[in-house]
């Protein structure tokens, strides 16, 4: 979950954090991640267009930071859903190098299927 902080601008605030999956396959637990989006809500007093839900988020402790072709596909799928009714997700992929530093890729995913790379910026960490 995130603030909006300026144009084209957002800070991640909260990460649910789920155990689903196995080494190469992650699993959504949706009913925990909206328990954490009501909780989420209620703490920033349902300030929806300051505060809100920006995407997912899972990390490839050993492959590419890059979205995989299923990455891509399901944000795509749940960006072009009207059900989920987003103006567009980000797709955060991270893993720690050997150094512990956070290595990681954005993407945008818009509802008429255009995907775009960002900048991940990490606080207290140089580029």
């Amino acid at each position: 979950m995130g603030e909006h902080i300026g144009p084209n601008a957002f800070a991640v605030r909260e990460l649910t954090v789920q155990s689903g999956g196995s080494f190469a396959r992650f699993v959504r637990e949706a009913r925990a991640a909206l328990l954490a989006l009501r909780g989420f809500f209620a703490r920033t007093q349902n300030q929806y267009t300051r505060f809100n839900y920006l995407g997912e988020w899972h990390s490839h402790p050993s492959f590419s930071v890059e979205p995989s072709t299923t990455d891509h596909q399901s944000m795509i799928e749940m960006a072009r859903n009207p059900e989920v009714g987003a103006n567009f997700l980000v797709l955060m992929v991270v893993k720690l190098d050997a150094a512990k530093r956070v290595l990681g890729s954005i993407h945008l995913y818009l509802p008429d299927g255009t995907v775009s790379a960002g900048e991940l910026l990490v606080q207290g960490q140089d580029p």
